[in-house]
């Protein structure tokens, strides 16, 4: 059987940046404004939260970031949906704080636009038989399990986007570091998403989740990598 391409996509400046992998070694990126501008395949990974609780903390976050050890920063926690419906940080911190005993943070509420985009599509999609299926995963867990312990360089580093970038080449996924739209941690952190696709789609890709948590609405909450 052929394999079949799979994609991983992150957030960028111009909007997101799309790392294809078909064939043997076959890497194709696209950077666009939104995902529908997106060539995006069958089985495509997301570094974006899919899935918000109606109340309490995503274990899946909890999960990630204990498997992360002290890259679990890395990892946002999550609040539930309520707290997206607000209008500023501000006003969501405190919705935050009345419904789970604490606040969270502010690079987690810039997640918001990208989060409700990535929904929207994941929703759209989900009603089309022969849709793009998103999956929700971690750069950092999937760079973790190509080198076989969490990094110990930020990817905002030279060693840490050097190491990066070794890993895929050694995966077979061969990266570039300028494409414009992207930033170079950018386009690793699509390729590392894509490489858990191609686990996803082969069934060989580790899930974090309590399967007893379901989003509000029903589907399932879950990091792949």
């Amino acid at each position: 059987m052929a394999e079949l391409a799979v994609t991983g996509v992150d957030a960028c400046a111009r909007g997101w940046v799309a790392v294809t992998l078909g064939p043997g070694e076959d890497v194709r990126i696209a950077v666009a404004a939104t995902l529908d501008g997106l060539p995006l395949t069958g089985v495509t990974g997301i570094d974006m939260p899919l899935g918000l609780l109606a109340a309490g903390w995503r274990d899946a976050d909890v999960l990630a970031r204990r498997a992360l050890g002290r890259r679990g920063v890395t990892v946002f926690a999550i609040p539930p949906r309520p707290v997206w419906e607000c209008e500023s940080y501000a006003e969501a911190g405190g919705v935050c704080r009345e419904l789970t005993g604490k606040s969270f943070s502010v690079q987690a509420w810039g997640l918001r636009g990208k989060m409700a985009e990535a929904d929207a599509y994941r929703r759209r999609a989900a009603a089309t038989p022969d849709g793009v299926r998103l999956y929700e995963v971690h750069p950092e867990l999937a760079f973790a399990a190509l080198a076989g312990a969490p990094l110990p360089d930020s990817k905002h580093t030279a060693a840490g986007l050097a190491a990066r970038r070794d890993l895929l080449a050694r995966a077979g996924i061969a990266v570039p570091l300028r494409v414009a739209g992207a930033a170079a941690d950018d386009l690793l952190d699509a390729a590392a998403v894509a490489w858990s696709a191609r686990r996803i789609a082969a069934g060989q890709a580790v899930v974090l989740a309590n399967q007893a948590q379901r989003a509000d609405d029903g589907t399932e909450i879950a990091i792949r990598y």
